[in-house]
């Protein structure tokens, strides 16, 4: 994957940023534009290459959370990296009574033709998901303080 010299235009990112205030299943297709069609996204708990992949996942995100938006903090371009800090606040109805939840992040954006062709988003998948659980959020809770 090679990227163009031309980084990401201002109007690209704040694009791909808008929609993810809320990210929702009727966004999805104008998300699909915005990356390429062999993108590379990464996250804690997943990896999928291709377009239709990476849809074919947020689609699924999507249907189990009741909402999931962005506040995004910070943004640093370089080149064409962008890198975006945030803090997602969704919610699911399996976890925590569906009570909204937070967790900070952060994504690691690679432009190609003012298209995303590597997404790879950091985050603690255990404050997200593991610290949420009964019992197994008790004990990941309780490692963390100790360590």
């Amino acid at each position: 994957m090679t990227a163009s010299s031309a980084g990401p235009s201002a109007e690209a990112i704040a694009h791909f940023r808008s929609l993810f205030q809320p990210l929702t299943q009727e966004g999805l297709t104008a998300l699909a534009e915005c990356y390429s069609d062999d993108v590379d996204f990464t996250d804690p708990l997943h990896h999928h290459v291709g377009r239709r992949a990476v849809m074919a996942y947020y689609r699924e995100l999507m249907a189990e959370v009741s909402h999931c938006h962005f506040d995004f903090r910070q943004q640093h371009v370089l080149d064409q990296r962008c890198f975006l800090e945030w803090t997602m606040h969704y919610a699911h109805p399996k976890v925590r009574g569906g009570r909204t939840l937070s967790v900070a992040g952060c994504s690691h954006l690679t432009w190609r033709d003012q298209r995303v062709c590597r997404h790879r988003d950091y985050y603690d998948v255990g404050e997200m998901l593991y610290e949420q659980l009964p019992l197994i959020g008790w004990v990941v809770r309780r490692i963390k303080q100790r360590i």
